[in-house]
């Protein structure tokens, strides 16, 4: 995955100690179906998920990286879920501890391709087929799935 610039000169400060990110996922929702795609470094299924770049809003960031990974446009309706994802050690040995911010979007227009080489497919699968995604990214899914006007927030031990 390339990593954006502003977390490279970062890296350059801090070395491989943990690097606060906030980070974001797009539910894309049309109809009955999701879109996900495979990831590129790891083979998972997942929705589309990236970094908010410095002085970005988050939700023009889920947009952003849903037609930068996914070559598709789509609108941001509501924040879903804010949680903690525990800290992360990258093979480098680079350590970041990610806020991910996961929104409910809906699918304006375009049709889905793996765009900047992040994915290795994408597409639209049916909300009740979801067996190849993994707990985390399927728990993501079902809050932004969820029938509640308001967010959920994971509360500290």
């Amino acid at each position: 995955m390339p990593t954006p610039d502003f977390v490279l000169e970062l890296r350059e400060l801090v070395g491989t100690r943990p690097l606060p990110l906030v980070g974001v996922t797009a539910v894309v929702v049309r109809d009955d179906e999701v879109l996900l795609g495979r990831r590129s470094d790891n083979g998972a299924l997942t929705p589309v998920t990236g970094i908010v770049d410095p002085g970005e809003e988050p939700a023009d960031a889920a947009c952003r990286e849903a037609l930068e990974e996914a070559g598709v446009v789509i609108r941001a309706d509501r924040l879903a879920w804010v949680h903690q994802i525990p800290r992360v050690t990258y093979d480098n040995g680079d350590q970041s501890d990610y806020l991910d911010l996961t929104f409910r979007c809906t699918w304006v227009s375009g049709d889905p391709y793996p765009a900047d080489g992040e994915m290795t497919e994408v597409g639209w699968y049916r909300l009740d087929d979801l067996a190849d995604v993994g707990d985390e990214m399927r728990a993501r899914i079902a809050s932004a799935l969820a029938d509640r006007p308001e967010a959920r927030f994971e509360q500290g031990a």
